[in-house]
């Protein structure tokens, strides 16, 4: 069996795997696992309305996906997509609603633009800090993270006096009233063109550049790329700056397409987080990305008709979710299974 073929059934066996387990808890609690999964396919593809919605909950995953996979690929952890993402959300929906008398084509690059430019800055500053004072970007971006959560809340409260700002101008609307009848009127907008492509950029970026081979040169071994000649520090700064870019275009999905606005929070999205397991399902490539997020956006939405149509309340879900992520966690395991399997199948 090839290595190939092992890394596309190590995720697809810890999905199996996580499903299996999950009813097993529905059972042990006294729920009813086959109405429960029909609860959640329903939520999923009941009707256009849901897919519709569940194509827009997958569209922030995949950039997050993205951001926590590059930086991954390149060596380092980065566990502050969540704020990244915060910050590029607050910057789409300033630029959004305080900008006025622009044409659409110039609205809407511009806030996509200045969210991307916000997540990198927040994400420069941990890998400035790496590669200066070797100060690890775990740390760093943890605290980053709640840094941006109460930032965010300052500057909405500065632009509006009010627990949330004013709407975005439909000049900077990710949103499409031909996807919305199309869907039945559900909040799918054109945000997962642009999370599309972005999967395109990293597979670009990371395969077919000298950028991207030294990054990856640098994650892989930091002395042998120094003594190649190639800038540590620099890439290092890249490389986080450019995962940035990423979680800060998750947040402009949120702020021009989904929402509109940004109101005062007091927890976090929860999908920079999401993002470390959609990159690790995905096996930190590009299109097992899109594969990742597709499940866990899937399944957040699908989720929320489980208490209505099964009486199943929702951390049944969240449990489903992190046996997934802790079978994929053990995919090790599963893939000395399948090695041994693969070898006495040969030998016979």
């Amino acid at each position: 069996m090839s290595n190939r073929t092992i890394n596309i059934l190590v995720p697809i066996i810890s999905v199996i795997l996580g499903l299996i387990v999950g009813a097993i808890v529905m059972l042990a609690t006294g729920y009813d696992p086959i109405k429960g999964y029909t609860a959640l396919w329903n939520g999923i593809f009941g009707d256009i309305y849901t897919i519709g919605e569940t194509i827009r909950q997958i569209t922030p995953y995949i950039l997050a996906g993205l951001a926590v996979a590059f930086a991954f690929r390149t060596g380092l952890f980065n566990i502050g997509v969540e704020g990244q993402l915060i910050m590029g959300w607050a910057a789409a929906t300033y630029v959004g609603f305080a900008i006025e008398g622009l044409p659409k084509f110039i609205h809407l690059p511009l806030a996509l633009i200045a969210a991307a430019a916000a997540g990198a800055f927040w994400a420069f500053i941990a890998g400035y800090l790496k590669a200066r004072f070797s100060i690890h970007e775990v740390i760093v971006t943890i605290m980053l993270n709640y840094t941006a959560l109460h930032i965010a809340n300052a500057l909405i409260k500065s632009w509006s006096g009010k627990e949330r700002t004013d709407n975005i101008a439909s000049t900077a609307s990710l949103s499409s009233p031909w996807l919305e009848e199309l869907t039945n009127y559900s909040r799918l907008h054109w945000g997962i063109v642009i999370a599309l492509l972005m999967v395109f950029v990293m597979w670009f970026i990371l395969e077919r550049t000298t950028l991207g081979f030294e990054l990856k040169s640098v994650g892989f071994n930091k002395n042998a790329a120094e003594y190649a000649g190639m800038n540590v520090k620099k890439n290092i700064i890249l490389a986080m700056t450019i995962s940035g870019v990423f979680a800060g275009l998750g947040g402009a999905m949120e702020a021009l397409g989904t929402f509109g606005y940004m109101a005062i929070r007091s927890t976090f999205t929860g999908i920079g987080f999401d993002g470390i397991a959609v990159a690790l399902l995905g096996a930190n490539t590009p299109l097992g990305v899109v594969f990742g997020a597709s499940l866990f956006g899937a399944l957040k939405f699908g989720a929320t008709n489980m208490p209505n149509a099964a009486n199943i309340p929702l951390e049944i879900v969240s449990i489903i979710i992190a046996l997934i992520i802790f079978f994929v966690a053990s995919g090790y395991v599963i893939r000395i299974a399948l090695e041994k399997f693969g070898k006495k199948k040969e030998g016979n």
